[in-house]
């Protein structure tokens, strides 16, 4: 069993790349072959996994989250977004670790997934109104792409 954090792992298209702890080229993680449930999966996540040579290189399977030594995932499941929003990591100048640019299309239909679940009893119309100020607010942090 091998052992990393995901580098990056897009949800819309299902797989993602996981640098391996020991070093190496980075693993190919596909939604298919985890054990987890794929909200769990982010930028940072710690990870085990076994390691099977693919058609194009290196893939993931058997991924679940990695345990310390008390038994509990290193990296915990994300919490609720009603309950507390993630930590964004803040960017300085030259660097981009760990920060994922989402399209615009991807980031709205992530936001419009979040406040569905998170607060079932708006309307249409305030959903709009929500996620026009977040793409904005997004696209000047540099979140979103045009």
């Amino acid at each position: 069993m091998a052992s990393g954090r995901v580098v990056r792992f897009d949800g819309a298209r299902g797989y993602g790349f996981i640098a391996p702890d020991h070093g190496g080229e980075d693993v190919f993680l596909h939604v298919n072959e985890m054990l987890i449930p794929e909200s769990y999966v982010r930028s940072g996540t710690a990870v085990e996994f076994e390691v099977e040579e693919g058609g194009r290189g290196l893939k993931a399977s058997s991924v679940r989250l990695a345990e310390g030594p008390d038994g509990t995932p290193l990296t915990p499941p994300p919490v609720a977004p009603a309950v507390a929003a993630p930590s964004v990591p803040r960017q300085t100048d030259g660097d981009d670790s760990l920060c994922d640019v989402l399209g615009a299309d991807e980031y709205l239909s992530e936001v419009t997934e979040i406040l569905l679940k998170a607060a079932p009893s708006l309307t249409g119309e305030q959903i709009l109104q929500i996620r026009g100020g977040l793409a904005r607010f997004g696209k000047s942090h540099g979140w979103t792409e045009n």
